[in-house]
């Protein structure tokens, strides 16, 4: 049979999986790291790449790849292929500002009707906006704006600067594609009708640019050079509802850098108040999201100030009472995107003696990153969206006291998935898809399902000392 990659290249590291295009049975994996930083040179990410399909063995008996990445990031080419300066990141707040002015501007209601969200400081329309008032020299050079998952797609087939030896076709800035759902991200972009919004572009840039044309789900922009079929890609949400299989009815929440709450519904929401984006799926569908910066950071964090594993974390937090005895962690440790708040710091609320102690801190944390994750699922349902399961993904679902709590947090039934890397899974789906023309249903196994103990004390207590 034959084998297709996929590519997840996130905020931290690029992961290929290469796996048999009938079964989804894997053949082997290759990771790269990614430099840290909320700015970062689109060529570490291509080099990443290169370096994790050589870990992966190669594309040599591969027919088919596609990549999936981190939504948002701003990757401004000028007329020569060139990036103009460092991509701004999805975690990257300093364009929160121009989120403001974009709102004041336009109207919330009026944005979320054009594209189906309202901007924050994660979109790509604010950073372009930011990049137009503070480096307007740099803004006055950009002649293509793409995503991460654009751009190496772009390179991938060949093109690139000209004095570039890995772009051998040259600077062809119209050969840009991206897929509905990393477009739906930028802010500009409207899922629904499948347009771009042009007027929202110039008025965050200053002018008219090239944008990625829009492919659909099993829609091929074309080949490497070497002759590897190449799918549409997707955003990293998307890809991983796709590796997961999800279908209308199921939200995912998955634990990592940052947190997500989504669901696949057939029909697209539209939700003013700017909590939850109407962002689209990757197989035709839609995906209403709701995203947190801190999620696994949060444990990591607690986890060095009491000093121990993360294991060592969670057999502490199981000691605790549900509730932690009234300790409340607000966690917006690198401020936060929902609610929207991206100057804010974390915050330990009913600090006694009783409360105040390892269990009872550890406790607290796993329970502020669950509660600003089960407030997401809420937004999202509170739009209509059926929801009838919840998996749990991220390295994080794998503590036996996440899971327990969760099961004490969300009123939903919890199930884990085996771990896996989903994003990239997503990407491998779609290029099965796109080479056979058919959508893989490859199987999920489940690790675990945490019998249901909803505890309310829980969220009442965190919606104590909502801001």
């Amino acid at each position: 049979m034959p084998l297709v990659a996929g590519v997840d290249s996130s905020t931290q590291s690029c992961k290929v999986v290469i796996r048999d295009a009938e079964t989804g049975a894997l053949a082997r994996m290759g990771r790269a790291p990614h430099p840290d930083g909320t700015e970062v040179d689109p060529a570490a990410w291509w080099q990443a790449l290169r370096q994790a399909l050589t870990a992966a063995g190669g594309l040599d008996d591969v027919a088919a790849l596609a990549v999936a990445g981190q939504q948002h990031g701003m990757v401004a080419l000028d007329a020569e292929g060139r990036v103009i300066r460092d991509a701004l990141l999805w975690n990257d707040t300093r364009s929160a500002p121009a989120a403001t002015a974009l709102i004041a501007e336009f109207g919330a209601d009026e944005l979320a009707r054009r594209t189906g969200s309202v901007p924050v400081a994660s979109f790509t329309i604010t950073k372009l906006r930011w990049l137009r008032d503070a480096e307007p020299a740099n803004a006055e050079r950009v002649a293509a704006v793409a995503l991460p998952h654009d751009w190496l797609t772009w390179r991938l087939r060949g093109f690139g600067p000209a004095d570039d030896e890995t772009s051998p076709l040259g600077p062809v800035l119209s050969e840009l594609t991206t897929d509905r759902s990393d477009a739906s991200g930028t802010g500009y972009f409207d899922s629904v009708t499948g347009d771009y919004d042009r007027e929202l572009l110039v008025a965050a840039l200053g002018h008219d640019c090239i944008l990625p044309r829009v492919l659909g789900p099993a829609e091929s922009p074309g080949k490497t050079p070497s002759g590897v079929l190449l799918g549409a890609g997707a955003g990293d949400n998307a890809g991983a509802a796709l590796g997961l299989g999800a279908r209308a009815g199921d939200v995912v929440v998955s634990i990592g850098t940052s947190g997500t709450a989504f669901a696949v519904t057939e029909t697209p929401v539209n939700d003013t108040t700017g909590t939850v984006a109407g962002f689209a799926d990757a197989s035709g569908l839609s995906l209403p999201l709701v995203a947190t910066l801190n999620a696994a950071r949060i444990l990591d964090a607690t986890a060095r100030l009491l000093g121990v594993t993360h294991d060592e974390l969670g057999t502490l937090a199981l000691e605790a009472e549900p509730g932690s005895k009234g300790l409340v962690l607000q966690p917006y440790f690198e401020g936060e995107r929902t609610p929207n708040l991206p100057d804010a710091t974390a915050t330990l609320f009913g600090m006694t003696l009783a409360s105040t102690t390892r269990e009872g801190l550890a406790r607290a944390a796993i329970e502020g990153l669950l509660c600003g994750l089960a407030d997401g699922v809420a937004a999202v349902t509170a739009l209509g969206v059926q929801a009838e399961r919840l998996l749990i993904i991220g390295g994080a679902a794998l503590n036996p006291a996440v899971q327990a709590i969760a099961a004490q947090v969300f009123e939903l039934p919890v199930s884990i998935p085996t771990p896996g890397e989903y994003v990239a899974d997503g990407a491998a789906t779609q290029a099965a898809w796109v080479l056979t023309g058919t959508r893989p249903s490859w199987k999920v196994a489940t690790v675990a399902t945490p019998t249901p103990d909803y505890r309310p004390i829980i969220r009442q207590q965190y919606a104590a000392h909502a801001v």
